[in-house]
């Protein structure tokens, strides 16, 4: 069993910096989930430094605590979880580090461990996919987003952070009949930028209409699209309002507030959730470091959400 080092008895100021205070180890025996970090930032279209997103969100998660009051669970009593380390991308070259992704992920996916992943830019998400794919064929998407990311290309790249839910639909690694994007939002290109999601096949949910919804029905059209079906959680940080996560490289006015997301991510419990992603931190935009801490506790909810399904909660 695997846990993070008591705070009370070792001070969160000392040691390695690891997410949650958890051990480092590169093991899939006797652990139910890992935390990994994915710091490839080369596909961005504007501001640069998600490569520095999960050292900063790690170095923040040292104030976690192990029981969830929300939840009402402590997440170590009913599994075991590591720091499994960063996967060595390939700066500049996109398609080397998808591949570096998939043969990172892969013994973590034969075990079915969970992995927490912390971006990096959303193109990471593409390389995500295509090992799930391998292990358990197409999943549902379950994303937050103030974006789509479903252009066709940016600046006539096909691969860039704005475009991997397109290429995961082309490349047949999502199941969109059971997917669905939530908070999109800001000025756009055009109209095509709402309907080629839905012209995809997901089911989008607008920030307006997430507004006038309210969390808890909003999480009913979640459940609704994803239920019986397996699911993968993108959370793009930017999904958030800026004004409670400044620290990313597009932001977008108008998002929900920190504890509305921290609301979205616990009321997926009851999901057949495989895996997640938390992308696009950019540590040299936070200020006092609230970007981080947000993060933090959305990986801390995620894992909890593990926990709730090994202790048979869900």
């Amino acid at each position: 069993m695997y846990k993070p080092k008591d705070s009370s008895t070792s001070p969160r100021f000392s040691g390695v910096r690891t997410f949650m205070r958890l051990p480092n180890i590169k093991t899939t025996e006797d652990i139910d989930f890992a935390v990994l970090g994915v710091p490839f930032d080369t596909a961005v279209s504007n501001r640069t430094g998600a490569r520095y997103g999960p050292a900063h969100i790690r170095d923040f998660s040292v104030l976690l605590r192990p029981y969830n009051a929300s939840q009402d669970i402590n997440i170590f009593d009913h599994c075991s979880g590591v720091d499994y380390g960063d996967i060595d991308i390939i700066p500049g070259n996109i398609h080397r580090t998808y591949e570096r992704i998939q043969e990172g992920l892969k013994p973590l996916l034969d075990k079915e461990i969970r992995p927490i992943i912390l971006g990096g830019d959303h193109s990471t998400s593409l390389g995500t996919l295509r090992a799930f794919k391998e292990k358990y064929g197409p999943v549902a998407l379950v994303h937050f987003d103030s974006h789509s990311d479903t252009w066709d290309n940016y600046f006539g790249e096909k691969y860039m952070h704005g475009t991997p839910f397109r290429r995961a639909v082309e490349e047949g690694l999502i199941d969109v009949d059971h997917s669905i994007q939530v908070g999109l939002r800001g000025p756009l290109y055009g109209p095509e930028d709402v309907t080629d999601p839905r012209d995809l096949g997901f089911e989008t949910i607008l920030m307006d209409e997430v507004h006038d919804l309210g969390v808890e029905n909003v999480l009913k059209r979640i459940h609704k699209r994803a239920a019986g079906a397996p699911v993968f959680v993108s959370f793009d940080i930017d999904f958030v309002d800026p004004a409670y996560a400044p620290g990313t490289g597009t932001p977008e006015v108008g998002g929900p507030t920190s504890h509305e997301a921290l609301q979205y991510v616990r009321g997926l419990k009851g999901l057949n959730i495989l895996g997640f992603d938390l992308v696009e931190v950019l540590p040299a935009y936070d200020n006092g470091d609230i970007t981080a801490a947000l993060a933090s506790a959305v990986a801390f909810e995620m894992i909890s959400l593990v926990a709730l399904e090994k202790a048979g909660r869900l």
